[in-house]
């Protein structure tokens, strides 16, 4: 029998390396879970839309409710033996805040009446929580400020609030940047009235 001389080739060997295939399998894996995970928490449909897209689909979003009929209950004579808890004392409270003012200080001064707005961002009893809300706004690049108010009956609440604010266009920006970082804001109108003689 012949015997073949001539050399043969080298067995070519698996190119690449297993453990670098296996670490981009991994990756891959890892950047869709976290973009899935990302899409459910938010609820949004899709994270790559643009700002205005969103915006829109909040807005549908948060579009007025149907209550059915059957939620609507008349009162009837048992219900007035429950105590209501959203039982509002204004009614006692606004009368004791009155003042008099007699017809020549009226003749003598000019009031200018001038309105502020505000978002409100929260409200809280203990003043550190109010704190910490503060230095997250300031950390998403927006001035807070916080206000205490005594509540009759309910303590001292601390209110976080960014503002004031006057135009009805820079309002509506600074909602929806607040909306975009995750933050919901009520709007509140302050009444200021400056006098001068």
């Amino acid at each position: 029998m012949t015997k073949d001389y001539k050399p043969s080739p080298p067995r070519s060997e698996k190119k690449g390396n297993p453990f670098l295939s296996g670490l981009l399998v991994g990756l891959l894996l890892g950047v869709g879970a976290s973009v899935g995970l990302t899409i459910y928490l938010k609820g949004d449909s899709s994270p790559f839309l643009d700002k205005g897209t969103k915006q829109n689909t909040v807005a549908e979003k948060s579009g007025k409710r149907k209550v059915s009929e059957e939620t609507i209950k008349p009162n009837s004579p048992d219900d007035k033996t429950l105590q209501d808890p959203n039982k509002f004392d204004f009614y006692t409270i606004l009368p004791d805040t009155e003042s008099k003012v007699t017809e020549q200080e009226v003749k003598n001064a000019t009031t200018i009446k001038k309105d502020s707005y505000f978002l409100q961002v929260g409200a809280f009893e203990n003043e550190d929580d109010a704190d910490n809300m503060k230095a997250k706004l300031a950390l998403q690049g927006f001035e807070a400020v916080v206000q205490s108010a005594e509540i009759p009956g309910k303590g001292v609440w601390h209110r976080v609030r960014v503002g004031p604010l006057s135009d009805v266009e820079q309002i509506n920006k600074v909602r929806g940047d607040l909306t975009l970082n995750g933050f919901n804001a009520d709007l509140i109108k302050v009444h200021t009235e400056a006098t001068t003689n």
